[in-house]
C-alpha cells in the first residue's frame, strides 16, 4: 500500500477488535477496485487526449 496513513492504528487497538467478516472484507475490496478502475480510466483518457477540454495545457 502506498498510503500508510490511511490505515494508521495502534497495535493495541487492533488486537482488541474482532476480526472483520468476509462481507466486510469483500466490501472494502470492492471499493478499492472501483477506485483503482476510476484512476486507471482517468489516466488512460488523459493519455489519449480525451479530457483536453477538461484539463487544458
Amino acid at each position: 500500500m502506498r498510503n500508510n496513513e490511511e490505515n494508521a492504528a495502534r497495535l493495541e487497538d487492533l488486537m482488541k477488535m474482532p476480526p472483520m467478516t468476509p462481507q466486510q472484507h469483500a466490501e472494502i475490496m470492492r471499493k478499492r477496485i472501483v477506485g483503482r478502475h476510476a484512476l486507471e480510466e482517468a489516466r488512460d483518457r488523459r493519455h489519449l487526449g480525451l479530457d483536453d477540454e477538461l484539463f487544458p495545457g
